[in-house]
């Protein structure tokens, strides 16, 4: 029994220590970078509660091989001192490769402004350059600390852990028996790795929790950021599509970009040039939906009404298939991309412009809910970091109808979000506000029956549940000032016959509504979601400058089409015809009008070349 205890026990040292070793890179980070910020005991203790979630995930890492280890010595005699001389290699060189990668980080964070990835490997091509940016103050303070830290680190394992390990095999039932205890312990520890049991793994969205990007970036492990990117920081996205040498791509793009000098939009669609805003993010709804009906029963009555009392866009068209890659497109203006998502990639994904940074400059009040787990695909982290200053998601909202799979259903967060946008409103202070529902996702399971199709009734579903609280809006003091932007984050295959890279796959419902709305009329102009942006913004009387890819749709000299991605492919679609290119299929470029193949493929080459410098 002593055996197995002290098996157990250096499991649990492992994964202890090696918590205990990460937990206190924040103490340290935030007494170098937060002291002077004002931030008290209560913020430097969520800083290292809500790290906690991926120092296990490393310390998971860590133990996974002691876990072999001690499961073999279950069966076969292990030679004590050899094994314990082997784990002490083993922590040392996990010790001395922690205590590079935090001395390291500690030093670079005041020059790049994020924790360390593998970006860093692009500046050690030429060791001798990267050392000549390096002065001796810097390189013999983040040397000191290396070894200060690598030292205790290494006390820690060699008197703490590597002491409890135990080479004694077992009698065989004990050893079946614990072979299965182990098991079970290497599935917590997968769980550790993984980041918990919701939908998202581990990423480093899990540990952003507060609108104060420092206190997001001092939470988050600087092992698990650098390792996690590698095999992402070092693709070369531009390289990914070379259609056009440089000088031809960028004098292509000339005539495309959004914030080339234009002249003021034409038609002005608002009351009024500061209204309070709000962005619903239709889950999955399909123009296709929209305006399906079953035996005489339209399947979206709210949205077709509103379309009627609204400013109605005709022509308008999603940019991918995907949730993470439309709400960049509607929020931040950039293109989707095929293969890659740059909310994925949290570093570049922090320098997009966005609608928030712009009227958080005017004043606005900035918050973005959603019923789910916001670390999905790193949202939380793109939103924090271009500037929604509070989130309110799953993980902070509890009510007393448990969650479906994605999180609470559409009629719950549209009667909270209903009601906040109420009282935000009598605040005297204008503001943003996103939403995006979730019922109208796989697996369709709603508290709903008004179609046998599960999909149509869920999208029914979330079609009434956003048209109630309209109507909420529509007879409260808000709506007065009010501007909605109805939008759907991506289209769906439906009916199940059209084709994965067709325009209607990808034409989608936009309307705006809304008490600060002048009248309502229908748009013919063709766009997509990478133009709200800019039209906004241009409405507001605001500047646009930032961003690179949206254009304001009422623009007399600004080209009108729409463009998307899906994998390896694009679309352009104009009123002149349309233009397809999908590498995947083996298919050449298909265009009905001249001209608009290339237009994709600059639109795309120009994405991912612009991905690569940030």
């Amino acid at each position: 029994m002593n055996d197995i205890k002290r098996k157990i026990g250096f499991l649990a040292a492992t994964f202890a220590a090696t918590v205990m070793a990460m937990a206190i890179q924040k103490p340290l980070f935030l007494a170098k970078y937060a002291l002077r910020q004002g931030f008290g005991a209560t913020e430097w203790w969520q800083v290292i509660w809500h790290g906690l979630t991926l120092d296990m995930t490393v310390a998971g890492y860590v133990t996974a091989l002691p876990i072999v280890v001690v499961l073999l010595s279950l069966w076969v005699r292990l030679p004590e001192r050899i094994m314990q001389q082997v784990f002490m290699v083993y922590f040392v060189v996990v010790s001395l490769c922690t205590a590079a990668i935090f001395a390291v980080d500690m030093g670079l964070y005041e020059h790049w402004g994020f924790r360390i990835d593998a970006t860093i490997l692009t500046y050690l091509s030429d060791p001798k350059e990267a050392l000549a940016n390096v002065d001796w103050q810097t390189g013999v303070r983040q040397t000191l600390l290396f070894a200060v830290y690598a030292t205790v680190l290494i006390w820690l394992y060699r008197g703490g852990v590597v002491r409890l390990f135990d080479g004694a095999r077992l009698s065989w039932p004990a050893a079946l028996a614990w072979s299965l205890g182990l098991l079970l312990l290497g599935g917590l520890d997968f769980l550790a790795i993984r980041g918990g049991t919701g939908a998202s793994v581990a990423n480093i969205s899990k540990v952003f929790h507060a609108p104060h990007m420092l206190l997001n970036h001092a939470a988050v492990n600087p092992v698990f950021s650098f390792l996690s990117s590698l095999g992402k920081g070092r693709d070369d996205y531009a390289a990914m599509y070379p259609f056009f040498e440089e000088t031809e791509r960028a004098r292509r793009f000339e005539a495309l970009r959004g914030n080339r000098p234009s002249e003021p939009p034409t038609e002005k669609l608002l009351k009024t040039e500061r209204p309070n805003v709000v962005i619903v993010l239709l889950e999955s709804f399909a123009r296709t939906i929209m305006e399906a009906d079953v035996e005489g029963q339209p399947v979206m009555p709210q949205l077709q009404q509103l379309r009627k009392e609204g400013v109605w866009f005709e022509n308008f068209f999603a940019n991918s298939f995907r949730t993470d890659r439309g709400e960049v497109a509607i929020l931040s203006g950039f293109p989707s991309q095929t293969h890659l998502t740059i909310m994925k990639l949290p570093t570049k994904a922090a320098t997009l412009p966005s609608i928030a940074h712009s009227l958080g400059r005017k004043g606005y009040a900035t918050s973005f809910t959603y019923g789910g787990d916001l670390n999905f695909t790193n949202q939380a982290a793109y939103l924090y970091a271009t500037g929604w200053q509070q989130l309110h998601w799953q993980k902070k909202l509890h009510f007393e109808t448990p969650p479906a799979d994605w999180g609470y259903d559409d009629r719950i967060m549209c009667d909270w979000f209903g009601e906040r946008v109420i009282e935000w409103s009598t605040t005297g202070k204008p503001f943003l506000a996103g939403l995006l529902t979730l019922s109208s996702h796989t697996p369709f399971d709603v508290p709903y029956s008004k179609f046998e199709d599960r999909m149509l009734n869920a999208m029914s579903f979330a079609d009434d549940c956003v048209g109630r609280m309209i109507d909420r809006w529509k007879h409260s003091p808000a709506w007065d000032n009010l501007l909605v932007i109805l939008v759907a984050d991506h289209g769906y295959p439906y009916p199940a016959t059209l084709g994965y890279n067709e325009p209607l796959r990808h034409r989608i419902p936009m309307i705006w509504t809304g008490g600060a709305v002048k009248t309502p009329r229908t748009i013919e102009t063709y766009a997509s979601q990478i133009d709200i942006c800019a039209t906004l913004l241009a409405q507001m009387g605001l500047p646009h400058n930032e961003f690179d890819y949206s254009k304001d749709m009422f623009a007399p000299d600004m080209p009108k089409f729409a463009y998307y991605t899906f994998n390896e492919g694009f679309g352009v679609v104009t009123a002149d015809g349309e233009a397809l290119w999908d590498a995947a299929a083996g298919a050449e470029a298909t265009e009905t009008a001249p001209g608009l193949a290339d237009m994709g493929r600059v639109l795309l080459q120009t994405t991912h070349e612009d991905i690569a410098r940030r």
